[in-house]
């Protein structure tokens, strides 16, 4: 039994399992497997044939129980796409449960919503401050890099898993409504894989604020 990734890009593909492993972690949902996302264009995910192609090819691959699309909003409004893409991969999947989330802007966005934990890494700047508002502006790959040392840069492909292994899921949840929206997906998914989803997220993840 396993929750099938479509993703967009190169660092989603290394990344997005070990966001999952980390939720299925967190709910203790330990029977739950994880498939090899597959990787697909933003432009295809977008475009409503292409994205029934996408969900026939996570049908396809060995375990599917449950597919989780999750691709960047950009320039668009996830409360705007997000519910035309859901319609059109819901009924592409036919019965196997599917579910669209859209990454305000951009994924790295999730890691601003929750900087909190990436201090005292050795690529963070020791004074780098949570930004107040993680989603708002465009380029939030270039607004987390200028929190890096300036030894370093941002590489997608080898950071993005790096830092996925280690933000602050709570924190995030608090401050990115996108991520809300991923937290509450990926309730959905456990549901319908049959884990008992009464106390997700957490009651720990309520507690406090870092905004």
């Amino acid at each position: 039994m396993k929750i099938q990734p479509v993703v967009e890009g190169h660092g989603e593909v290394e990344a997005v399992p070990i966001l999952l492993r980390r939720l299925i972690a967190e709910a203790g949902a330990w029977q739950i497997g994880v498939g090899r996302p597959v990787r697909r264009k933003r432009h295809q995910l977008v475009h409503e044939p292409e994205l029934e192609r996408s969900v026939r090819i996570a049908l396809e691959r060995p375990d599917c129980s449950a597919i989780l699309i999750l691709f960047d909003g950009d320039d668009d409004c996830p409360a705007e796409l997000g519910p035309r893409l859901q319609q059109v991969a819901s009924q592409a999947a036919g019965g196997t449960p599917c579910e669209v989330v859209i990454a305000y802007r951009e994924y790295e966005a999730w890691f601003l919503a929750g900087f909190n934990s990436l201090r005292g890494h050795k690529m963070i700047l020791d004074h780098a401050e949570t930004p107040r508002d993680p989603e708002r502006p465009r380029d939030a790959k270039g607004r987390f890099e200028k929190m890096m040392r300036r030894d370093t840069s941002y590489v997608e492909r080898v950071d993005q898993p790096k830092f996925t292994a280690r933000f602050d899921l709570p924190g995030a949840r608090r401050r990115s409504r996108s991520f809300r929206k991923l937290t509450k997906s990926f309730g959905s998914l456990l549901q319908v894989c049959g884990h008992d989803v009464a106390a997700w997220p957490p009651s720990s993840w309520t507690v406090g604020d870092d905004a």
